[in-house]
């Protein structure tokens, strides 16, 4: 029976779930870190902006594919030894949020003088300043920074094939290594899926800004 496209889905459909799995939970962990960090770049105190900026520089200013090889293959030298996936997601998560905390102040750093003044005025907390009245702001202005940068994440998670990890791109390599003349089908089928789950993302991002634009009108 002649072999054709189809037969090749199968086996990247399975890389697909693991890819799945490394972008969802690497970017739940780079929200989280952006978030936090980002607010931890506007603290008065000087030495919480300085750690902070190091964390950033440290993992803007490095490869994401070494940050990788050192939580997968070197930390197991100093008794620290991480499965392949929780290294993946630590790796990717830490390295948008970097990127991410960037995002997150400088929306904060957008909102109107007003709007602090105002706070302020209504006697509320600093707390209360931020989760009542400059974040929401904030988030909608964080929104189509996040939507490029999560997009972005989804295609670096292709670099855990590195660590042999059985994800879209290691399925495809597996794929091409047996069937050298389906090399262009099946790398035509790696963009096209890359392609459908970036498009994906962004619908998302761009729908719940829709909705979070038109329940501020």
């Amino acid at each position: 029976m002649p072999i054709s496209w189809i037969d090749f889905l199968p086996a990247l459909l399975e890389g697909v779930e693991i890819t799945l799995q490394v972008a969802v939970f690497s970017s739940v962990l780079a929200l989280a870190i952006a978030v936090v960090v980002g607010l931890l770049k506007l603290s008065k105190k000087w030495w919480v902006r300085a750690l902070t900026g190091v964390y950033v520089e440290i993992f803007r200013g490095t490869s994401l594919l070494v940050q990788l090889f050192w939580l997968y293959f070197v930390l197991p030298f100093i008794g620290i030894e991480l499965p392949k996936l929780a290294a993946a997601i630590l790796a990717v998560g830490l390295n948008f949020g970097a990127y991410g905390s960037e995002i997150v102040r400088s929306s904060i750093r957008a909102i109107p003088k007003g709007q602090w003044e105002a706070a302020i005025a209504l006697n509320m907390r600093p707390w209360q300043r931020m989760i009542h009245i400059i974040f929401p702001q904030a988030f909608v202005r964080m929104l189509p920074p996040f939507g490029n940068l999560f997009i972005e994440l989804v295609k670096s998670t292709s670099l855990v094939y590195f660590i042999t990890m059985a994800d879209l791109t290691y399925q495809a390599m597996v794929l091409r290594s047996n069937y050298i003349s389906w090399t262009s089908e099946i790398f035509g089928l790696l963009l096209i899926i890359y392609f459908i789950i970036s498009a994906l993302v962004a619908f998302g991002v761009r729908m719940l800004e829709r909705k979070l634009t038109a329940g501020r009108m």
